[in-house]
C-alpha cells in the first residue's frame, strides 16, 4: 500500500480494480487542514485521463503491473496476435488497444507487453524501429542530405517524410515517439 507521499510520476496504482499510472502529482496543505496530493492519472486499460485528490492518511493500493518481452506475429480482422518470449504462449490484443502503435508493427518485432494481474493490457514500442521503404519518388543525381524531403510509404503502411536520397527498398530508422525519420539503417 502507498501513502499519499509515495504517489510520484511513474507509479502504478489500483482504483476500483482498474490500473492507473501516476502522470503528475502535487503535494498540498491548506492552513490547519490535512495534507493532500493532487494527481493526474492515466487508466492503463482505456487510456482515459483522470484528476483525483488523495487525503492525508489515505492508503492507495499498489497495482500489480509489469512488462514482459513479446513478439508480434500477425493481425487478423479484429485483433493483433503476440507471443510471450518466455512461455511461447500466444495471445490476442484488440485493435483498440494496439491502435496507437499499429503503424510501427512488423512481423517478428519484439516489443514489451504491459501486464496487469498477469494479463496483457497494452504494448510499449522500442524508441526506434527499422522499416523498409516500399514506395517513394526516385531520387535524382545531385540530391543532397540537406536538399529537402519527400513522402515515403513504409512496409507497415506508415507514410513519413524522408530525405531526397532515400530510395525504394532502403531501410530507415523511425522514431516511434514522434513518427519521424532518423537515419538510414543497414
Amino acid at each position: 500500500m502507498y501513502s499519499i507521499t509515495d504517489l510520484k510520476p511513474g507509479r502504478a496504482i489500483t482504483i476500483d480494480g482498474q490500473p492507473y499510472l501516476v502522470i503528475a502529482s502535487q503535494f498540498g496543505r491548506k492552513s490547519q487542514s490535512k495534507a493532500n496530493m493532487q494527481c493526474k492519472l492515466k487508466n492503463l486499460k482505456t487510456g482515459a485521463i483522470l484528476a483525483k485528490n488523495f487525503q492525508g492518511s489515505e492508503k492507495i493500493e499498489q497495482a500489480d503491473v509489469g512488462y514482459r518481452k513479446v513478439q508480434y506475429l500477425f493481425r487478423d480482422q479484429d485483433s493483433y496476435t503476440f507471443m510471450d518470449l518466455q512461455s511461447y504462449d500466444q495471445f490476442p490484443l484488440s485493435n483498440e488497444v494496439v491502435a496507437s502503435v499499429a503503424d510501427y508493427l512488423t512481423d517478428g518485432l519484439e516489443v514489451d507487453a504491459l501486464m496487469f494481474e498477469e494479463n496483457p493490457i497494452g504494448i510499449q514500442l522500442p524508441s526506434t524501429v527499422v522499416l523498409k521503404v516500399m514506395e517513394t519518388i526516385p531520387g535524382v543525381k545531385g540530391d543532397t542530405a540537406t536538399g529537402g524531403n519527400k513522402p515515403a510509404k513504409l512496409e507497415s503502411g506508415l507514410t513519413i517524410n524522408v530525405p531526397l536520397f532515400v530510395n525504394e527498398g532502403d531501410k530507415v530508422k523511425v522514431n516511434t515517439e514522434t513518427g519521424s525519420y532518423m537515419s538510414r539503417a543497414d
